[in-house]
């Protein structure tokens, strides 16, 4: 295994955020008597808020005022990711750590907007184990396009064929394998389709998996 860098995309990878998100959805939909449509909500994971809104308006149908329901979920949302730590995932801060005693530059490459990126990560003690931050709200093609994990690389100086990169959702794992990065998807609220499961890249269950990994890797070099 040959790197020299490490991204990660955020929500549900390194932060236990997607239930959190999808009960927030439900309760803003309940607040407005629209029905929660599960499989529309999942597909909206790992998508950036244009992404998001396009699969929303597709999956229910021209008389939702999307607006409304944006808004009436955003409120409550903020509620609770703008004051509140968001549990870490098991395994992040090992890898982490022993990613940074190794040198290995690190990034975050997620479909958040930057400000609210920036608070989940400082609430949840993580800020500083990054080089740089790379958003949504940055990049004109969300995820599954794989201009958000490019722009990190290239934030990193490093080429993308030399980026490890996680990822917990389809959508994500889509992104990074298209710009040519050594992917590993651990699932978490969605398991990997068949299509995905093509892609040639490495699933696991969790980051603890892959610290073993890689450390085995570096000891055999």
């Amino acid at each position: 295994m040959n790197y020299q860098a490490a991204i990660f995309d955020m929500d549900g990878l390194l932060l236990d955020t997607e239930r959190v998100c999808k009960g927030i959805f439900e309760e803003a939909c309940a607040s407005l008597s629209i029905p929660f449509l599960e499989d529309v909500y999942l597909d909206i994971i790992g998508r950036n808020s244009q992404g998001i809104e396009k699969v929303i308006r597709a999956g229910y149908g021209s008389d939702l005022d999307y607006p409304v329901l944006h808004e009436a979920w955003r409120i409550r949302y903020n509620a609770v990711v703008k004051h509140q730590a968001i549990p870490v995932k098991d395994g992040v801060v090992e890898l982490l750590t022993w990613l940074k005693n190794n040198n290995i530059p690190t990034a975050v490459a997620t479909s958040t907007q930057q400000d609210v990126a920036k608070i989940k990560l400082n609430l949840a003690g993580l800020d500083h184990y990054f080089d740089n931050l790379t958003t949504g709200c940055e990049v004109k093609n969300g995820k599954p396009d794989p201009e958000i994990y490019l722009l990190a690389a290239d934030r990193l100086n490093i080429q993308p064929e030399q980026c490890l990169a996680f990822e917990d959702s389809n959508n994500g794992v889509r992104s990074a394998v298209s710009a040519n990065m050594q992917t590993f998807q651990i699932p978490d609220l969605v398991q990997p389709s068949a299509e995905i499961l093509t892609l040639g890249h490495t699933v696991t269950d969790s980051l603890s998996n892959v610290l073993a990994t890689l450390k085995k890797s570096s000891q055999a070099a």
